[in-house]
């Protein structure tokens, strides 16, 4: 079935709106970038649809008929609001809010740290950020993208590299000056340690592997609480250098070995392929890959 929109002369509409406004053919040519033929030719155009003359020609000028006086505000109105509706959507693609999920220990210690200065760069974009250590659905939720931490590989999407990503050794410094470094190999039983879902402490020191697996100490499953456990001086801490990069320039960590691991996953910006085309979302992509750039990585032991 056909609507009856498809058979509106837009075109036509147009140019007639124009010649009404500068009673004018030569003068709307212009405005239209066209030649006045082309102008005449769809104002009769929109008079045969109509069955009725719009306008009257008086010389150069023209003068509106009955009919084109009353046409021409619902024409006006109606061209208004057409306008208002693509002005939206072109402000949409360019401002307006983005949609964005990472896990939360990113965006506690190093993401929210730095988004001032994303609001100062782009003050016309809301971020709305959600946390979950889940892979969305992008095409069942309204996400225009993710900051996930893993290998990159994520069928059917986008997906760029923003940061690489380290293991440190950490503790406050009453910690440390209490019970001193972490030894490159040996005995770590005299040690209050702490333990996470990264990496164990087996895998992190050499030596004696047998005496590493028998280690006491608090397990904590989320990166967030083992951070704050080791700011507390509560043992040493194997974290994340996203996390733990803020802490120790904050003096309230410090760095309990020379030893740095690169990490097996890094960050990654995900999304699908057309939404990079939306001017908010490569504005949100470059931004992080910039911030990445002026992240340090830690001193190499």
């Amino acid at each position: 079935m056909t609507s009856a929109y498809d058979r509106l002369p837009l075109n036509a509409l147009r140019v007639f709106e124009a010649v009404a406004t500068r009673l004018n053919f030569s003068d709307a040519a212009e405005a239209l970038h066209v030649t006045p033929a082309a102008v005449s030719q769809q104002v009769k155009a929109l008079e045969d649809y109509l069955q009725t003359p719009l306008l009257l020609r008086n010389g150069r000028g023209v003068q509106l008929t009955l009919e084109g006086t009353r046409l021409l505000p619902g024409l006006r109105r109606g061209l208004d609001e057409l306008e208002t509706a693509l002005q939206q959507i072109r402000q949409e693609r360019e401002s307006g809010t983005v949609n964005v999920t990472t896990v939360s220990s990113f965006l506690q210690k190093w993401l929210t740290p730095r988004l001032a200065d994303l609001h100062a760069r782009h003050p016309d974009i809301d971020f709305r950020i959600h946390t979950s250590s889940e892979i969305v659905d992008f095409a069942r939720t309204d996400f225009h993208a993710a900051i996930r931490l893993g290998t990159g590989t994520y069928a059917g999407l986008r997906s760029e590299k923003i940061l690489d990503e380290y293991l440190v050794a950490v503790a406050s410094p009453a910690l440390l000056a209490k019970y001193g470094a972490i030894p490159d190999a040996g005995d770590l039983a005299r040690l209050p340690l702490l333990h996470g879902d990264e990496i164990n402490w087996t895998s992190w020191c050499e030596g004696d592997v047998d005496g590493l697996t028998r280690l006491r100490g608090a397990f904590l499953d989320d990166s967030a609480a083992l951070l704050g456990a080791t700011v507390e001086g509560l043992g040493y801490g194997i974290l994340r250098w996203t996390l733990a990069a803020g802490e120790l320039q904050a003096g309230r960590l410090v760095l309990a070995s020379k030893q740095v691991l690169p990490h097996r996953f890094a960050y990654y910006f995900v999304c699908p392929e057309p939404y990079m085309t939306l001017p908010k979302v490569t504005a949100l992509r470059d931004w992080l890959l910039g911030q990445a750039r002026e992240f340090p990585p830690p001193p190499a032991g």
